[in-house]
Formats: structure tokens, C-alpha cells, sequence
């Protein structure tokens, strides 16, 4: 999701980086262009949010339904490890009505995904989401997008999804990783949004982190370079997840090599 005057200032640095790693991208505004973008034919600013996202996932309904098991947004100032969202989603099924990412709580009684830290859909929750709109159950009633789209998917029995990993540590961060890691003096991002207990400090994220928000251009880079690129001699990575719903375990001596 963008606007027409970030495409140089933000998205070209989002092709760049971690949009690379995805089966198939498309950037949303409300203008088509060559870079390229479609046009969803609504106006910009923050009240028109939500009307934007109705717009691009009934798109996404109408062009590319059967392209894709899931279906990711993310706002140009998200940075998604990909490969991570892909483990995730390998324990789910498409077909379920499901959506993950990072859940708040307030005015949605199952609560609802955050919108910076991206969220993604199954086919069938894209399904039930635009049948929403289509027979008058869901409505454009505010200008809070992520809440609203929440408030879409209960209604029409869509079920907000629990992403975290088996630690309890959230994989859909709503903020810069250094927000997360070092807790600010002021506290400004512990203002009790989220639905479960946050952490803060080392353990505050998942080892298989999938967003991150408030991302600068330049921190792109950074991120991917650590994502895809940086890795300690003769480390081995130990996995001990236990997978949703199953009692069996991912092999635990797994020595990554490149």
C-alpha cells in the first residue's frame, strides 16, 4: 500500500529489498503509474485508509484469487522477511477463514491485526471478506482501517489468528526492531493495544520474526543484509518448535551452510 509521491522515496527501496523474496507483489495506490502501480481509483490521506484496502483486496478477489494461497498487506514503511511469514503459514490451511498478524485488542471482541505490522489472509478469509462488502454485512464505517477490517472479519467468521511463536514472542512487530529491543524512557509503544502481554528487551521478538514497522529506506538494507546475508561461523540453529495443534517437533540439529 502506497501513494504516488513515495514510489521514489519509499517503494523503489522496498523492490530493492525484501519484495524480492515474495511469489508475486503488487503496489497499491490510488493512481496507476508505470513504476508500476494500480490504481485503485480512490482518493489519498489517512481518512481514506480503509476505502483503499476494501479496494486492493477486492482486486486481489478479482484478478488473483487462485494465484496465491495467501495474501499479505503490507504499508511501504513494512519490512517482511518473507522466507519466516512462509513458515508460519506451512501450518495452516488456505482454506480455513483465518488472518494473522499482530492482534490488538480494543473495539473488536476477538481482536484485530495491526495494520503497520502487516497481516495476511488465507484464500478463504480474502473470500469472506469481500463477500462481506458485497452483500452489505461489512461496511466503510471508519477511517481506522485495521480496526474496521477486524470488525469486517468477525463479523463475516473470519478468525483472527494467533502468530506468535511457541516462546509467546510476537512475529508481527508493530514497530522498529530497536523499539522493541530497548525499551524507550517515555514508553510511548506499551500504550496496551496489543492482546497478549508485551515483552521488551531480547526476548521481546520471535527468532523467526516476520515484520517490523516504521522502517526507514535505509534500514531496508540493513535488515536485509542481517535477514539474508549475515551469519555467525559454525553456528547451528536448534529447532525446538513444536508445530500448532501437533505434538511433533522439527528436527533439532539443523547446521545452516551457504
Amino acid at each position: 500500500m502506497t501513494r504516488p509521491e513515495n514510489l521514489q522515496k519509499r517503494l523503489q527501496h522496498i523492490r530493492a529489498t525484501w519484495a524480492k523474496h515474495c511469489n508475486q507483489v503488487l503496489y497499491m495506490s490510488s493512481q496507476s503509474s508505470d513504476f508500476p502501480t494500480v490504481g485503485l481509483n480512490v482518493s489519498e490521506g489517512r481518512s481514506q485508509l480503509y476505502w483503499k484496502t476494501i479496494r486492493a483486496f477486492q482486486y486481489l478477489h478479482a484478478h488473483h484469487l487462485q494465484h496465491a494461497d495467501w495474501f499479505l498487506k503490507a504499508d511501504d514503511d513494512t519490512f517482511v522477511v518473507v522466507e519466516n511469514l512462509r513458515y508460519l503459514l506451512s501450518h495452516h490451511d488456505t482454506e480455513e477463514p483465518v488472518y494473522f498478524g499482530h492482534k490488538f485488542r480494543p473495539f473488536v471482541r476477538q481482536g484485530y491485526m495491526s495494520g503497520g505490522a502487516g497481516y495476511v489472509l488465507s484464500r478463504e478469509a480474502l473470500r469472506r471478506f469481500v463477500q462481506g462488502f458485497s452483500t452489505g454485512r461489512c461496511k466503510n464505517f471508519s477511517s481506522v482501517e485495521d480496526m474496521a477490517l477486524g470488525k469486517c472479519m468477525e463479523t463475516m467468521g473470519v478468525k483472527a489468528g494467533d502468530s506468535r511463536d511457541p516462546n509467546k514472542r510476537e512475529t508481527f512487530n508493530p514497530f522498529r526492531p530497536e523499539n522493541h529491543l530497548i525499551p524507550p524512557k517515555n514508553g510511548k509503544q506499551t500504550w496496551g493495544y496489543s492482546y497478549y502481554k508485551t515483552r521488551q528487551g531480547p526476548d521481546c521478538c520471535a527468532d523467526f520474526a516476520i515484520s517490523f514497522h516504521y522502517v526507514k529506506p535505509a534500514d531496508m538494507y540493513m535488515l536485509e543484509y542481517f535477514a539474508h546475508h549475515l551469519r555467525p561461523f559454525g553456528y547451528k540453529y536448534r529447532f525446538n518448535t513444536i508445530q500448532q495443534n501437533s505434538t511433533s517437533e522439527l528436527k533439532p540439529h539443523y547446521k545452516y551452510s551457504r
